[in-house]
């Protein structure tokens, strides 16, 4: 389903335009504005309960000499794994800690070896938006480091083409889940939002089984997947 086709859908579903809402302020909230709110409103609820592969993202960078801070992205939201390449190419997994341990275990700055710990520090100090990480021990000199992480897709209602894994591929929790905001919003009956909910609930369980199920192991390892039949 692309964006298209979902947006002509929520309004069939709902039976309501959304026309333009006029603000006391003068401004002008527009139909697209608000049914794309309904549609990034409900990717953030369906990112944030299913680890499908399509939300982690693989980025390289280096580190400074001395300089025990190092920058997230700006798309980041939580990590995976990060591992320090040595100068062999070697990788080294870093092991998460809290920022309390890297003070407790390095506390001056000025003992230096490839890292080990990393711990997310916080805001930046030139964007409060943006986040940081900080190490331990301090590098020792400019390491590559490779860093999986957690972020959100560009939005369906953005993207050039108008299409997205979600909404190719599982489609129906991407549009259960726009009508529950939709419905929320125009303060629809109460038995049709549970209806709806209840849609969005089932299909985000079998998005469910596929992204922390089937995704996360294969038939030679751990056989073919099995579920319990009550």
């Amino acid at each position: 389903m692309n964006y298209t086709t979902l947006y002509n859908t929520i309004q069939s579903y709902t039976e309501n335009q959304f026309p333009d809402v006029y603000l006391a302020s003068g401004s002008t909230v527009s139909a697209t504005t608000q049914i794309n709110t309904f549609i990034t409103q409900a990717e953030q609820r369906i990112y944030n309960s299913v680890q499908f592969p399509s939300i982690r993202k693989n980025v390289t960078g280096v580190t400074t000499t001395s300089n025990k801070y190092l920058a997230c992205p700006t798309d980041f939201l939580a990590v995976y794994s990060m591992a320090v390449v040595d100068a062999t190419g070697a990788y080294e997994y870093l092991l998460n800690k809290d920022v309390n341990f890297i003070r407790q275990a390095y506390p001056n700055p000025t003992d230096t070896a490839i890292p080990k710990f990393y711990a997310l520090f916080g805001p930046q100090s030139s964007d409060l938006k943006e986040l940081t990480f900080i190490l331990g021990p301090t590098p020792d000199a400019s390491y590559n480091v490779e860093l999986h992480y957690h972020y959100y897709p560009e939005s369906i209602t953005t993207v050039s083409g108008g299409q997205t894994w979600l909404g190719d591929n599982f489609d129906t929790v991407l549009l259960y889940g726009s009508l529950v905001e939709a419905y929320t919003f125009m303060k629809g009956e109460s038995d049709i939002i549970l209806g709806y909910d209840a849609k969005y609930k089932e299909a985000l369980a079998l998005a469910k089984r596929l992204g922390d199920g089937m995704e996360r192991q294969d038939a030679y390892r751990s056989g073919q997947y099995r579920q319990a039949v009550t």
